[in-house]
C-alpha cells in the first residue's frame, strides 16, 4: 500500500508539472502584448471569443478586434482589411487572420507582387487578395515600424468541395498559397489554418455551426493551435 500511494502520488506530480508547462507560457516574448485583429466573420462572431479567451488566458494578451463580417483583403470586399488597417491604433502585434470572404465572392488572387515596389505600389491592384495583403502590411509597418504581424490563413469551407479539398482546381487553396506566399516574401510568420487545424468533411457538424463558421468547440480547437503558435512563432 506504501509503494502504491508513493506511485499514484508520482504520477499527481508528473501530472501537475505537465500542465503547468502547457499553461504557464509567461517565457513566451508574446506574453502580456496587445493585439489587433483583422478579418471577416470568422474573426469577430461571438464563438471566435472561446478562442481569444485562450489568447488572454494563457499569453496574457489584451485584444482589439477590428473585423466586420463579409470583409475580405480585396478593396471590392465589404469593409476591407485594407479600411480596417486605416482605422487602426499602435499595437505589439497585429494579426492579418483570413476569411474565406475573397474566394466566396470571386475576388481575384492576383500575384505576390500586387502594390509592392515590384510594380511601384499600383493602386489598381488593390482589388486583388493579394495587393490587399500587401497594402495591409506596409500600412502596419507604417503605424508602428516595430509591429510584430502575424497572418492566420484561410480555414477550411465546407459549402462546396473547393472549399475543402487542397486539390480542386480553383479552389480556395489558391488563395490559401498566394496568402503564404506573400507572408514569405515580407518574413512574415503565418499559421496555416487550412492545414493545420485538423477539420474535415468527417468532424465538420462537430466543430462547424454552418458550411463556413465555426462553432464554440470548434473555436476552442483552433484557438489552441492559435495559442501554441502566438507563443513561440
Amino acid at each position: 500500500m506504501k509503494y502504491l500511494n508513493l506511485t499514484l502520488l508520482f504520477i499527481s506530480l508528473s501530472f501537475s508539472s505537465f500542465a503547468q508547462k502547457r499553461t504557464n507560457l509567461s517565457s513566451s516574448l508574446n506574453y502580456g502584448r496587445s493585439v489587433a485583429v483583422f478579418g471577416g466573420s470568422v474573426s469577430v462572431i461571438p464563438p471566435s471569443d472561446s478562442a481569444k479567451v485562450l489568447w488572454e488566458k494563457h499569453l496574457g494578451m489584451s485584444i482589439t478586434n477590428y473585423g466586420v463580417p463579409g470583409a475580405g483583403f480585396s478593396s471590392l470586399q465589404g469593409k476591407s482589411l485594407q479600411k480596417q488597417v486605416d482605422e487602426a491604433g499602435v499595437y505589439d502585434i497585429y494579426i492579418l487572420w483570413a476569411s474565406t470572404n475573397d474566394y466566396t465572392n470571386k475576388r481575384a488572387i492576383g500575384e505576390y507582387t500586387d502594390y509592392t515596389s515590384f510594380d511601384g505600389f499600383d493602386e489598381e491592384k488593390l482589388v486583388t487578395q493579394a495587393g490587399g495583403i500587401n497594402y495591409c502590411i506596409k500600412k502596419i509597418y507604417e503605424i508602428n515600424p516595430k509591429a510584430l504581424i502575424y497572418f492566420f490563413t484561410s480555414s477550411k469551407a465546407f459549402h462546396e468541395r473547393g472549399g475543402f479539398d487542397p486539390f480542386a482546381e480553383y479552389g480556395m487553396v489558391a488563395y490559401v498559397d498566394m496568402q503564404k506566399k506573400i507572408c514569405e516574401l515580407h518574413g512574415i510568420p503565418y499559421l496555416d489554418q487550412f492545414t493545420q487545424a485538423g477539420f474535415s468533411e468527417y468532424n465538420k457538424d462537430l466543430y462547424y455551426r454552418d458550411p463556413i463558421h465555426n462553432n464554440v468547440e470548434g473555436y476552442k480547437k483552433l484557438g489552441e493551435l492559435q495559442v501554441s503558435f502566438l507563443a513561440f512563432p
